[in-house]
């Protein structure tokens, strides 16, 4: 009885320890208990699963359950959930038909042991940071139809036993690591419906012939798989497929007849590739096609007429061989929105009726040899955005229907033979971003209509005919970085409005008949960088006040009337360009200034006098040549004391130190104008100047004679190490850090890139000389107590600023350069806080095959900026350096280092996305910012989040992270969608290349 009695009160005892929410759930309530308690949920997202009123789990967020409350369905899609997956638990549910994990950070590898999930039907992984092999268990789910792995760093191979699925429908592994070949056995699941297998980096292969087995294949995605040789003839057996994307690979051939035979199809993407000869006859059997793209190709021939005959929305031929006239039938097509067949060798005359009967919103003829007019039937269904006609040989008016077509937002019709008036409705259409008529024979005046392109950024109208005055209207463009008008007629003085273009970075009106002086307030431009006015009849004196314009980098206002001294501020300016040749400038040329360099740009000015041959060189007697001879002499003798004094007090330190330095033995590289020496810079790198290190070397402060700073880094030999030789070796990565920044500095030129004036050699050390910059980096000055000198327009400017330098090494530079190391401590400050891209010790060039540059042998980069794709493949392109500016950005808005103890495991990425989503954004942002720009900061803040999406795919391009800048700068500017209409595709890789763009 006792016995019994310990036994009852022990029984009770346990019982009362067991946690009240798990006592009176059920078997399956425990078990999803367990499977939070495996995970971290630091949003609380399954904060509802410890309700304990119900037995049963079943009112649970994410939790579906049968008529017998069983649980069947368990989604917890962007739950915000991190850990490994616990298969052990979660198979323990017999009748678990749906498991949706997508948009987590489920992380490890995926156990083997999901083979005893033997319920499941769907199963969604996708969009984690799964890593490991393919499980070669999954093919053991008897029942499974729908398997998504999209989006993890799963690597190795397909596993074969991949061939033996049952039931299986869909199977998408897109944006993996898979890096070895499409196994044939995938070609023994007959059920499959859809195989999407993208964007992995597959070893170069051939496509299995076997795939043509699936006959109920309705989506097949190869894009970018690395896939070679030819389009197998099987893929005739396809009769239900709707979607074909092979793009992005090294495909070659024809494209086979057999694909005509494929009746169902909807969408062919095959652009990208190698294919060759002419599109297949028979097109007309594709009765239900919709959209065409081959695109970057080498195909040729004519466009058949029946091609043109189908139900087509989207036809991309652009960039292939193509000739003979364009059909008259595509002018029939109704539902055409899409037209591009850009670089090719078409000729003859556009359809009179284009655009009738289709709604063209994208429309792109450039580089042909098109004749004849501009058809006025373009924008006849109201949806025209994009024209783009350059480079052909189109004559007559533009239409003046195209005045009336308020969707345009991009328009380019230069290089063409057109003429006469532009319509006086094109110049004010209210969301036209660029408008390019250059190199035409157009006429009249740019109506005061301008007025109301609110939009407007980039006006190009150089060598036309354009006349009259430029009207004060053009100082209404808030938005506008370019005017440039050369080689025309225009005549008056410049509109006094145009002061109030605060964004302008180019005015380029040389060669015209523009008269009187220059506007007052003309310092209120401060982000001019180019002010091209040569070839004018401008009178009057060259302000003063130019020499603030802290930016300008281009002067050139050579043949024209201006008088009066060269304004003294001038030598305030880096410029890499200046002409004031050919006026009536008078008196002494700024002292800086009087140096060969700058020796052709003051020529033509009688009245102007200074050091320099040429000028005020008349002979003024053997009085004068004394006087110049004594005078020399004493300079001479000056520096030899000076010389002599500095040298004696270098080799004094150097003996001290232990050290000296051979300046005979140093070889001087220069890549701009020079007006110093290597001994300037010599004489100067001691203690005393450093202001910064690094792992390579140390930077110093150098003040040269004429008071310009200069920044220095040296860079030594590096760790010496002996070989089984008894060879001495130097360690290459400095040698290699020093050759990559002299290769990549050395042959770039932009307003946002640091200026490398020369290097320096010797054996044992480099010299990398710079231009100084006062403000130091943007780290430094970000997260020191000077952080909250920079406010938000500051911030703002910053991003802006070194987003223009990354595009433009992205987009701009041929071949392409890769920064790999970009961050706050690599965006150097000006006296005026604008910002320069620096160090480029680890910068690479893409490929010019576009598949992005081969894996490096280590990891570049800093913690906290490195893509995590990167740290996974050490594979390389321009999306990694997206992904780093994104962090750039979120220390601009949050005020917060990217890598902080505060964040534990995580990182500012991590750190600012799990932050918004418990507490909101008024959390992240940084306290010291005004919350007067709170909208502008927030729309910043999701241009940082986009370039930190864990997904290469959906970061956009920087040219376009330049844009969306700017629109957040702009007033009335909206952000257009990059997403095509009508794409069939599960996933649109925008890559924002833009052919022939003016940026």
């Amino acid at each position: 009885m006792l016995h019994h009695l310990l036994f009852m009160f022990l029984f009770l005892f346990l019982l009362l320890l067991q946690p009240p929410t798990i006592t009176s759930l059920s078997q399956e309530g425990f078990y999803l208990h367990q499977f939070k308690l495996s995970l971290d949920d630091p949003s609380s997202s399954l904060s509802t699963w410890n309700n304990n009123r119900d037995q049963t789990p079943c009112t649970w967020s994410g939790i579906t359950c049968d008529d017998n409350k069983t649980v069947t369905k368990i989604n917890l899609s962007n739950f915000n959930l991190f850990g490994p997956l616990p298969t052990s638990i979660l198979c323990r549910l017999t009748n678990l038909t749906t498991l949706i994990l997508t948009n987590n950070s489920i992380n490890q590898t995926l156990p083997l042991d999901i083979s005893l999930c033997t319920s499941l039907t769907h199963l969604d992984l996708s969009q984690n940071l799964l890593t490991g092999t393919l499980p070669h268990t999954l093919s053991n789910l008897p029942n499974l139809r729908y398997l998504d792995l999209t989006a993890n760093n799963f690597s190795g191979e397909i596993p074969n036993s991949f061939g033996k699925f049952q039931k299986l429908e869909v199977i998408s592994l897109v944006y993996n690591l898979l890096d070895s070949s499409i196994p044939a056995s995938l070609g023994n699941v007959t059920t499959l419906k859809t195989l999407n297998l993208s964007y992995n980096p597959f070893q170069p292969s051939h496509i299995p012939p076997e795939i043509g087995n699936l006959t109920n294949l309705e989506i097949l995605w190869l894009s970018s798989c690395n896939l070679v040789g030819v389009i197998p003839d099987s893929f005739r057996n396809l009769k239900k497929l709707s979607v074909f994307d092979l793009s992005m690979n090294n495909l070659e051939g024809s494209i086979p007849s057999s694909l005509t035979e494929m009746t169902s199809l909807k969408q062919i993407e095959l652009y990208n590739n190698s294919l060759s000869g002419e599109l297949p006859a028979g097109m007309s059997n594709l009765t239900l096609l919709r959209l065409i793209d081959v695109s970057m190709n080498s195909i040729g021939g004519v466009i058949p007429d029946e091609l043109c005959r189908l139900p087509l929305e989207s036809l991309n031929l652009y960039e292939n061989r193509f000739s003979g006239e364009l059909p008259a039938s595509i002018a029939d097509s109704p539902n055409l929105y899409e037209f591009k067949i850009f670089t090719n060798l078409l000729t003859g005359e556009l359809p009179e009726n284009l655009g009738k009967n289709g709604p063209l919103i994208w429309f792109d003829v450039s580089n042909n040899k098109f004749s004849g007019k501009i058809p006025a039937s373009l924008c006849e269904k109201g949806a025209l955005e994009e024209l783009l006609m350059i480079h052909n040989s189109f004559s007559g008016e533009i239409p003046e229907s195209l005045g009336r077509c308020r969707t345009l937002a991009r328009v380019r019709l230069g290089f063409n033979r057109l003429s006469g008036d532009v319509p006086v409705g094109l110049w004010g259409l209210p969301h036209v971003y660029l408008l390019e008529l250059v190199d035409n024979s157009f006429s009249g005046s740019i109506a005061k209509t301008i007025g109301g392109a609110g939009n407007l950024s980039l006006l190009t109208l150089s060598n036309n005919n354009f006349s009259g005055v430029i009207p004060e209207e053009i100082g209404r463009l808030e938005n506008l970085l370019e005017f440039s008008g050369g080689n025309n007629k225009f005549n008056s003085s410049l509109p006094e409005s145009i002061v109030n273009l605060s964004q302008l970075g180019i005015l380029d009106l040389h060669n015209n008949n523009l008269s009187g002086e220059l506007p007052k307030g003309i310092q209120s431009l401060k982000k001019l960088n180019e002010l091209n006015l040569a070839n004018n009849e401008i009178a009057g004196k060259i302000p003063q006040e130019i020499g603030s314009m802290s930016v300008l980098n281009f002067l050139d206002l050579s043949n024209n009337r201006f008088s009066g001294n060269v304004p003294l501020s001038l030598q305030n300016l880096k410029l890499n360009q200046l002409n004031l040749s050919y006026n009536s400038l008078s008196g002494e040329i700024p002292p800086l200034m009087a140096k060969d360099m700058y020796r052709d740009s003051f020529i033509g000015n009688p009245g102007l006098c200074g050091d320099l041959k040429g000028l005020c060189d008349k002979g003024e007697g053997k009085s004068t040549n004394f006087v110049w001879l004594l005078r020399t002499i004493f300079i001479v003798a000056a520096l030899v004391l000076v010389f002599g004094v500095i040298w004696f007090y270098f080799k004094y330190m150097n003996i001290k130190k232990g050290r000296s330095i051979d300046k005979t033995k140093w070889t001087l590289m220069s890549f701009h104008k020079l007006g110093f020496g290597e001994d300037e810079v010599l004489n100067c790198l001691d203690e005393d100047n450093v202001i910064g290190s690094g792992s390579s070397g140390k930077v110093y402060k150098v003040v040269l004679k004429n008071g310009e700073a200069v920044a220095v880094k040296k860079i030594w030999g590096g760790v010496r190490v002996e070989t089984e030789g008894g060879d001495i070796e130097k360690n290459q990565f400095q040698d290699n850090a020093f050759d990559a920044e002299v290769e990549t500095l050395g042959k770039i030129r932009h307003k946002n890139i640091v200026k490398l004036w020369c290097c320096c050699t010797t054996r044992d050390c480099k010299l990398l000389v710079y231009e100084y910059m006062p403000n130091g980096s943007l780290g430094d000055m970000l997260h020191s107590s000077k952080g909250g000198l920079l406010d938000w327009p500051t911030r703002y400017k910053i991003a802006l600023d070194a987003a223009e330098g990354l595009s433009y090494l992205h987009h701009d530079c041929v071949p392409p350069i890769v920064h790999r190391d970009v961050k706050s401590n690599n965006i150097l400050l000006d006296e005026e806080f604008g910002a320069r891209v620096a160090d480029f010790g680890v910068a690479k060039v893409v490929e010019s095959n576009g598949k992005g540059t081969k894996s490096m042998s280590v990891i570049a980069g800093s913690c906290g900026y490195i893509a995590p794709e990167y740290a996974y493949t050490l594979r390389v392109n321009e999306k990694s350096d997206i992904y780093s500016f994104g962090v750039v950005i979120l220390e601009l808005v949050t005020g917060r280092k990217p890598v902080d103890p505060e964040f534990g495991e995580k990182d500012l990425v991590m750190w600012a996305c799990n932050t918004l989503d418990q507490k909101g954004v008024d959390h992240v942002l940084d306290s010291r910012l005004d919350s007067c720009f709170k909208e502008e900061i927030c729309k910043v803040l999701n241009i940082g989040l986009m370039c930190t999406s864990p997904l290469p795919i959906n970061r956009p391009a920087m040219r376009r992270v330049v844009k969306m800048l700017l629109e957040v700068g702009g007033t009335d500017s909206q952000t257009k969608s990059s997403q095509k209409a009508g794409k069939l595709s599960p996933y649109y890789y925008d890559d924002a290349s833009d052919h022939g763009s003016v940026a």
